[in-house]
């Protein structure tokens, strides 16, 4: 048996590679990473999910449309998907069911709704362990929830994607939209933390 001995070039050197070879068939990288860059940080934001949600609160009408129609709700909301994504499913926590979602093979979530996924959704002990162990994955997560709450994992798939609505917290009936909607939380609208 021979062991290769070829050294392995730097992360540098690999990036430099490939975007030579971008440019030598006319694509311009450093565009698409800015414009990237751009979409994940001021437009692909949690703030979206939360504004959906909190209109959901007050809003009964809209509230069903998002629950039975997730597509149509981001559309009139203004927000939009990638064409593969072809379902929007949102799932409304109460006092006897707790939603919490993942992506078994990857990391896909509804990015453009609820922002793009935290390192930890990433991970495999998560992706692993949260279909199996929910409550205790929450537990260490530090989301403690009653013996007689049942967990539902939902795992997302080629072309359905996942929010979660959190309860709307008690002592919140005066505020507005705006308020309500800087309460909730990325982790919440995945499903691992109350808000």
């Amino acid at each position: 048996m021979t062991t290769d001995t070829t050294p392995i070039a730097s992360i540098e050197h690999r990036l430099d590679a490939i975007q030579t070879v971008l440019h030598r068939h006319g694509m311009q990288p450093a565009d698409f990473i800015q414009t990237f860059d751009e979409l994940a940080h001021e437009h692909w934001v949690p703030a979206n999910g939360a504004g959906l949600v909190a209109r959901a609160w007050t809003d009964p009408a809209f509230k069903q449309l998002l629950l039975t129609d997730g597509m149509a709700a981001i559309r009139e909301a203004g927000l939009s998907m990638p064409v593969h994504h072809r379902h929007f499913v949102v799932l409304e926590n109460t006092l006897d069911i707790h939603d919490v979602i993942c992506c078994t093979l990857c990391s896909c979530t509804a990015f453009t709704i609820i922002g793009l996924p935290p390192d930890w959704y990433k991970d495999l002990a998560y992706r692993s362990r949260v279909v199996r162990e929910a409550r205790t994955v929450l537990s260490e997560m530090g989301l403690d929830l009653p013996a007689q709450t049942q967990i539902r994992v939902w795992d997302t798939t080629a072309d359905t994607r996942y929010m979660v609505m959190p309860q709307r917290p008690g002592g919140t009936d005066g505020m507005t939209v705006d308020q309500l909607a800087a309460l909730i939380s990325k982790d919440a609208l995945i499903g691992v933390a109350r808000i």
